[in-house]
């Protein structure tokens, strides 16, 4: 029950609360971007005005607005609305909060909606724990997370919920909410304005972040000194720099992000772009990356998109292996960025890794082929009558018509060279060789 003392307590609580939890939104009306995920007619948004919210999981980056959504739900809902930390809440939590909300399920008829924030954080028996509760709705689970939930929330769990994925804030809606702060009563009150550049700084170091947004701009309006005459005092681009020296980008060497610039960085030496190449190797490096991680996909992908259209590709890429195992950063930044530019300006080959993965198949899959007479060991009796084995040595170009495939495959059943580089000039040299050989 709420009284006087409760109102004067959430007034001190707000004014000492930071910019960004100041102007977190009640409702809908109030919340910024993700049209995708909660906008006019879409699932989410209808359950919540409706409040007929089953099971959902908030997937995205920090400062996308999933804490934002669990608020305006316990403040739409007429359910009882109760969160349990999923950094010290522990599995005796989670089981009082459930038989809590089997009581009032039983004895109010009243739903009860569980807050669960970077759910991901809950180890595998405390996510067993949700299981059946969620299962007969004695609970409505409502858990953020900014990990894949299909890699890391039981799969048990997901098929029972709505996983709902929020992306970064575009700049507009980062704009939006800058807009608001300034002259929100709950949020700066019209004592600062923001000149235009200041602004662009503050949307380019948010990087889609709502949160980050309104931290800089905070942080930036502690450094002005507010005018006596009571005008608006400005926040230049110069105040946010000061207040923000050094941007981070959003990087988690365990999480989805990892998994998704390494592999940006790959497909762009893949693609020819070295100056892609270089921006992804860039973030890595800036966020912290072990370089030697770095290193090992640079030889990987000389053999698996490069081969042998340029073999010298895979030298570059064990010596910049080895140059970041001696030198280490932040020198070795330049071994890497070498490895890189080479490999995306290199000519393109996938034939090794695709010869290799067909083989394999037809050794799986295929029938058992007996290695030809002529191919086998000699060192063992009755070898005389395997037939002759053709030295290609002894030939003037160096190869004789002979079978080296087991019977059932032909030549290039296999090996399909790209048309591309040493490859296709060493094909090329060796259509010649033979054509002169069987002359």
């Amino acid at each position: 029950m709420e009284t006087l003392f409760t109102h004067i307590e959430n007034a001190r609580r707000d004014e000492n609360a930071p910019l960004a939890a100041r102007m977190r939104p009640t409702t809908l009306d109030g919340f910024v971007g993700q049209a995708q995920a909660v906008g006019p007619g879409s699932w989410l948004r209808r359950a919540i005005e409706h409040d007929t919210l089953s099971s959902v999981i908030l997937y995205g980056p920090a400062g996308t607005g999933k804490t934002t959504l669990a608020r305006i739900i316990a403040n739409t809902t007429h359910a009882e609305f109760v969160e349990v930390s999923a950094v010290t809440g522990t599995v005796k939590d989670l089981r009082r909060e459930i038989e809590a909300a089997r009581g009032r399920l039983l004895s109010l008829g009243r739903r009860t909606i569980l807050f669960v924030d970077e759910i991901h954080r809950f180890n595998r028996g405390q996510q067993d724990a949700l299981l059946h509760a969620v299962e007969d709705r004695t609970v409505v689970l409502v858990g953020a997370t900014t990990e894949n939930p299909y890699f890391e929330v039981n799969s048990a769990l997901i098929s029972r919920s709505r996983v709902v994925e929020l992306q970064p804030l575009d700049d507009d809606s980062i704009r939006e909410l800058l807009r608001r702060a300034l002259a929100d009563e709950r949020g700066l009150a019209g004592a600062f304005e923001l000149e235009p550049e200041a602004e662009d700084e503050i949307v380019t170091l948010a990087g889609g972040d709502g949160r980050a947004a309104l931290t800089s701009l905070e942080l930036a309006s502690q450094m002005v000194d507010e005018k006596d005459d009571g005008s608006p005092a400005r926040v230049t681009r110069e105040h946010v720099l000061e207040a923000n020296p050094r941007r981070g980008l959003a990087y988690d060497k365990s999480g989805d992000m990892h998994y998704d610039i390494i592999s940006a960085f790959i497909k762009s030496m893949r693609g020819s772009d070295p100056d892609a190449a270089l921006y992804w190797l860039a973030r890595m490096l800036d966020a912290g990356e072990d370089p030697k991680f770095i290193a090992r996909r640079i030889m990987i992908c000389a053999s698996e998109d490069i081969g042998n259209a340029d073999p010298q590709a895979l030298l570059v890429a064990h010596a910049a292996f080895r140059a970041t195992e001696v030198i280490g950063m932040p020198e070795c930044r330049i071994n890497l960025a070498q490895a890189a530019t080479y490999l995306a300006l290199a000519p393109k080959s996938n034939a090794a890794e695709a010869g290799i993965d067909a083989a394999l198949e037809e050794v799986r899959r295929g029938p058992r082929r007996e290695v030809p007479n002529h191919l086998r060991d000699r060192h063992r009796p009755g070898s005389d009558e395997y037939g002759p084995y053709l030295y290609p040595h002894n030939y003037p170009s160096g190869w004789v018509e002979q079978r080296y495939l087991p019977e059932g495959l032909e030549r290039g059943c296999f090996y399909h060279p790209s048309g591309r580089g040493w490859e296709a000039w060493r094909e090329e040299a060796i259509g010649r060789d033979r054509a002169e050989a069987q002359e």
